[in-house]
């Protein structure tokens, strides 16, 4: 019995339609909570970076986002200015996060979500830059 996986992400994100395929290729139906419309909180992000031993800086666009105009892209001492920023502006965290019960993985790329599935899905499976990242065989090639 497969185990529940969660993916948080962004609709728009380019990477999230791989990491779907690979959830769903695994044999997952995985819960979909789109990120900008849902939001974030600020112990929400914090958990999440957490559970992924990430700084929040890590997980900022500051590329096409709002960040730039909110010159919150500088280096930071702290984790206040990029936090306000991802929640007064969901897209401007890189996504997608995926959940289930071995932990919180920060998913681009999104051959990452493979360590986060209870079985891997069969291969041959290609990444979203078109590398073989499961083959025929069903091996692990990243």
């Amino acid at each position: 019995m497969s185990f529940l996986v969660i993916i948080r992400h962004n609709l728009d994100c380019g990477t999230r339609c791989n990491a779907l395929q690979i959830i769903r290729t695994a044999g997952q139906q995985p819960v979909i909570i789109d990120a900008l419309l849902t939001g974030w909180t600020r112990p929400h992000s914090q958990a999440h970076f957490a559970g992924a031993n990430l700084a929040p800086h890590q997980a900022l666009r500051v590329d096409r986002s709002p960040v730039e105009v909110m010159e919150r892209t500088a280096p930071v001492a702290s984790d206040d200015a990029p936090l306000a920023a991802m929640v007064a502006q969901p897209n401007c965290i890189i996504h997608p996060f995926v959940c289930s019960p071995k932990g919180v993985r920060f998913c681009p790329p999104s051959k990452a979500i493979l360590e986060r599935l209870d079985r891997l899905p069969p291969g041959p499976l290609v990444n979203g830059d078109g590398q073989i990242i499961i083959d025929v065989e069903g091996n692990r090639l990243v």
